[in-house]
């Protein structure tokens, strides 16, 4: 964020504000601290008791398949279940749309993350122009294919969230959630949020599950204690998959990530690639996503869920500033915590996706502990694709890229590096018109990636094709303006 961006910001503010209430306010500097984009630096309602703001009885979550009423309390219970059609006097996306702009945010799952809560508030729902009176805000929802109308009353100051765990998933009392009537045992995953780390051996499935919900120590157990724990049961029991569930780790400290993270290299028996899983989500941000960049690049994981709400590089380490005359906190990352710097990855996706329906939830299915448990690992996609080109079965080729891409348990994966990888392969061999072909088929797949034509210009060139080389590195350029390679080649291919 400019200065001069931020200095028009507050400008802009400062004048309206003899027309604004308070909670208004608020949300306008929440807004213009959310605009730096970056998930540590923000002014949160959800984690600030001085801002004061309420919340309306029900507390919502954003599925695979919508935004539903998951639980509410007694007095709303017939919205349990439900889907949510409009907040106020707008649709469900519009004002998700309008709450995103006040979220401080490392990427997307972030807002994912936070929007449902934000989206019970009535102060933030005036201020954004959603209800006209946030003492009486409508929700349309729908159950059964029949919609219904609340119109909803605030139920006291908003529930406070815990600093480095996510427990807002805890039953509360006197309120009615989905899950009330499930037939299935509660899952793993919210056995137990408030405890740091636990683990529990899965004899059925030969399997460790771990929950590691903080990074820190326990006052009764430190983190290191822990792991020699697991290690020492790996051992012990006929153990063929360690899943490691990261979903309610909000962060800690990232100096304990080591032990851990030690104690899993030192176990051979299931740093194995299909033998390591972590579950991850948008809930896995700040030290969690530390120890998911550690597991990323030292051992055999596969990660599986959904996307991070962390990038590989990101600032942290926020400072508290207690506004003078509101009393309000504003947190200001201090840190820029780099893996590498060509990473520029919005999160870790996993390689297994695993998105959470309203049905799972409802009836106690975890489809991400059923898709670790349940992996039978196939063969790589670059050796399908190696197959087909080397038989000179370039259409084969395609169908298989394009199988592999559509399929659900890739939603999140991304491909491109993996088959340009091929490309360089094939092309090292002497192969060029297999290795053409790889790279045609990668640009056709990620045409935003400046890399994917960068490649697919040297192909070009290798078989001699100036003018499509040409075209292939000024493409690259045009996605991105600081590419060496594709200005270098280009320089010289003009120059002769």
């Amino acid at each position: 964020m400019t200065r001069a961006r931020f200095e028009s910001a507050v400008k802009k503010l400062d004048e309206t504000i003899p027309r604004l209430a308070r909670h208004q306010i608020i949300v306008e500097m929440a807004r213009i601290v959310a605009s730096v984009g970056d998930g540590h630096t923000n002014i949160a309602p959800t984690r600030d008791p001085k801002i004061g703001f309420r919340a309306y009885p029900v507390r919502l979550y954003l599925f695979k398949d919508g935004l539903y009423v998951r639980a509410a309390a007694r007095e709303c219970a017939g919205l349990v279940g439900a889907r949510v059609v409009r907040i106020g006097n707008a649709p469900w996306e519009r004002a998700y749309d309008a709450v995103r702009e006040i979220i401080g945010r490392d990427n997307e799952m972030d807002v994912k993350f936070f929007a449902p809560f934000l989206l019970a508030m009535p102060e933030v729902l005036h201020a954004l122009g959603l209800v006209d009176d946030m003492e009486s805000a409508s929700f349309v929802a729908e159950s059964h294919g029949k919609r219904k109308v609340a119109v909803l009353k605030p139920a006291g100051p908003a529930e406070m969230m815990a600093p480095d765990t996510d427990t807002s998933w805890l039953p509360r009392r006197d309120w009615e959630d989905a899950r009330d009537g499930a037939q299935r045992p509660g899952p793993l995953w919210l056995k137990d949020p408030t405890n740091k780390f636990w683990l529990e051996y899965l004899p059925e499935a030969r399997a460790v599950y771990v929950q590691f919900n903080q990074v820190g120590n326990k006052e009764e157990e430190t983190v290191e204690a822990f792991a020699e724990r697991l290690v020492a049961l790996v051992e012990a029991e006929p153990v063929e998959r360690l899943v490691l569930d990261l979903r309610l780790n909000r962060g800690g400290n990232g100096a304990f990530n080591r032990p851990l993270l030690r104690g899993i290299i030192q176990s051979r028996k299931v740093d194995q690639t299909g033998r390591l899983f972590a579950i991850v989500g948008r809930g896995t941000w700040s030290a969690a996503q530390m120890l998911v960049n550690d597991l990323e690049r030292y051992t055999n994981v596969l990660f599986v869920g959904e996307p991070t709400g962390g990038r590989a590089n990101a600032y942290g380490d926020s400072r508290r500033i207690t506004l003078p005359n509101s009393g309000i906190t504003v947190r200001v990352s201090t840190l820029w915590w780099q893996q590498d710097e060509r990473d520029r990855r919005p999160w870790t996706a996993p390689q297994i996706a695993a998105d959470l329906t309203f049905e799972d939830y409802r009836s106690n299915r975890d489809p991400a502990l059923e898709a670790a448990l349940s992996y039978v690992p196939g063969k790589p996609l670059s050796d399908l694709l190696r197959e087909a080109v080397l038989a000179g079965d370039f259409r084969l080729a395609s169908e298989r890229y394009g199988q592999w891409r559509a399929d659900p348990v890739h939603a999140y994966s991304s491909a491109e590096t993996e088959v340009n990888g091929l490309g360089y392969a094939l092309l090292a061999d002497g192969r060029l018109d297999a290795a053409l072909e790889i790279f045609r088929l990668n640009a056709s797949a990620y045409p935003r990636s400046a890399n994917v034509h960068d490649s697919l210009g040297e192909a070009y060139l290798a078989r001699g094709d100036r003018d499509k080389a040409i075209r292939s590195y000024e493409r690259a350029l045009s996605l991105d303006p600081n590419l060496p390679s594709a200005a270098q080649a280009l320089e010289k291919l003009r120059a002769r």
